[in-house]
């Protein structure tokens, strides 16, 4: 069963490489994948909504949900899994990037994106959000482009990234409602 989904998930991965890789888009994706790279470009949005006082609860609420999503994705999900990269696996995978040190499943840049995006999206203003999430899906698709996960990996880390965003969101909407009953209720 998990060879049977490993190859379709391969061969979904190839078919995708051989329909978007070209000499000429490959610079402009390499840049959206190290956009991702360890999650730095969200973590110094959050830092940078952390320094204005009203955006400084967007900021912790982004860190957050990257914090919960690292946990989960990073610590627990790929060491657990342990799934091994598709270049390492199939002939047909370019791989357009270095090496990878870490298990495949789940999609850390896909997850962290997603995560960072919507929280942005639920908490803050949707003219801000929208285009977070057109970033965080263009990074998810960049691992594909490079060759370094499989679609299901980018799936799932987007999945799991939304998730926690949305706990984080709906954690935060209920402390403050306990806190402000009144104030809360007339939104």
């Amino acid at each position: 069963m998990l060879e049977t989904i490993r190859n379709f998930d391969g061969s979904l991965l190839i078919k995708f490489q051989h329909l978007a890789v070209h000499d000429s888009l490959t610079p402009v994706v390499k840049v959206f994948t190290h956009l991702g790279d360890a999650g730095i470009m969200w973590i110094a949005i959050a830092v940078l909504l952390l320094l204005f006082k009203r955006t400084r609860k967007y900021g912790l609420l982004m860190f957050a949900s990257l914090i919960l999503t690292y946990l989960v994705n990073n610590l627990l999900l790929k060491d657990l899994i342990g799934r091994t990269r598709p270049y390492e696996v199939f002939d047909g995978v370019q791989r357009l990037i270095g090496k990878q040190h870490d298990a495949s499943f789940p999609s850390g840049h896909s997850a962290s994106s997603f995560a960072a995006a919507m929280c942005i999206y639920l908490n803050g203003p949707k003219k801000y959000g929208i285009p977070a999430l057109l970033l965080a899906l263009l990074i998810a698709l960049s691992r594909l482009y490079v060759g370094v996960h499989y679609p299901g990996d980018v799936i799932a880390g987007a999945i799991i990234g939304s998730l926690m965003a949305w706990l984080v969101y709906k954690v935060y909407d209920a402390r403050q409602e306990a806190l402000h009953p009144a104030k809360h209720r007339r939104k």
